[in-house]
């Protein structure tokens, strides 16, 4: 299968959120016809919030047969369970809480106060990774990836200058002294993103547009994390019109 990179514009943040929510069901659609069940990983962030209160108020979300698909996270913050901080707290309020998910379909990475430490949390949620993954995989092959960007380029909490995105041999990372709040976290590796069959960035706002530039002209990895981040099938940034101003024309592309 040939992999794809392709930049797609809107208008606004508005016209961004429901024409991905539109073009997630479609997809879900596809791929469920194709394969048993489906696995997404999530991000957080307004924007990503926006996206999935999209499919929430789609009719055509109604379609989908969630009991098939499980739902993963690309990082979280070590806080509580429940603390409006959490990744999870934002999807479960924008739509997870509406679906009526099997509890094991649901893939959160453990809180602050479940009684471990954040390094014994990123194993158990390695451990929970390889449950899933197939024929001997550390890991399950994503159908579909969302990650948001940072300003700084950060995908996940995977931040520039940063040991984090040239972690290679692990699934999960324990994450302290972010350069972002909360210091301490847990996150997807590089490897494993990168074994999702489909990456969709979303992102909105003038203040990303400098990454997405630079990862887009071929910016290190190290430099501007996002440049190392590529799906096996395709990778898409969905982008508002302030976002994209620093994308070449010839990278936009005119459909999906």
């Amino acid at each position: 299968m040939t992999n794809e990179r392709r930049v797609l514009v809107h208008p606004d943040k508005g016209s961004l959120a429901s024409s991905v929510a539109a073009r997630f069901i479609t997809k879900m659609l596809d791929i469920l016809d194709d394969q048993p069940v489906a696995h997404v990983v999530l991000t957080g962030g307004s924007m990503a919030g926006a996206v999935l209160e999209s499919i929430a108020s789609s009719p055509a979300r109604t379609s989908i047969d969630w009991s098939r698909v499980h739902f993963w996270w690309g990082d979280e913050r070590w806080v509580p369970a429940g603390s409006d901080e959490r990744n999870d707290w934002i999807a479960d309020r924008s739509l997870l809480d509406d679906l009526d998910l099997p509890d094991e379909n649901v893939h959160r990475f453990p809180a602050s106060d479940s009684g471990m430490t954040l390094d014994d949390a990123a194993v158990a949620f390695a451990a929970e990774l390889a449950e899933h993954g197939v024929d001997g995989a550390d890991a399950p092959a994503f159908d579909i990836t969302f990650l948001g960007v940072g300003p700084d380029g950060h995908i996940a909490s995977l931040f520039p200058h940063r040991s984090g995105i040239q972690v290679t041999d692990r699934t999960v990372i324990a994450v302290r002294n972010s350069p972002k709040p909360p210091p301490e976290r847990l996150s997807l590796t590089r490897p494993v993103l990168n074994a999702s069959q489909r990456i969709w960035f979303v992102l909105s706002g003038a203040d990303k547009a400098s990454a997405l530039g630079l990862a887009l002209a071929g910016a290190s990895r190290d430099e501007v994390p996002v440049a190392g981040i590529k799906g096996r099938r395709r990778t898409v940034f969905f982008v508002d019109s302030d976002a994209a101003a620093e994308v070449p024309e010839v990278l936009i592309a005119r459909d999906y």
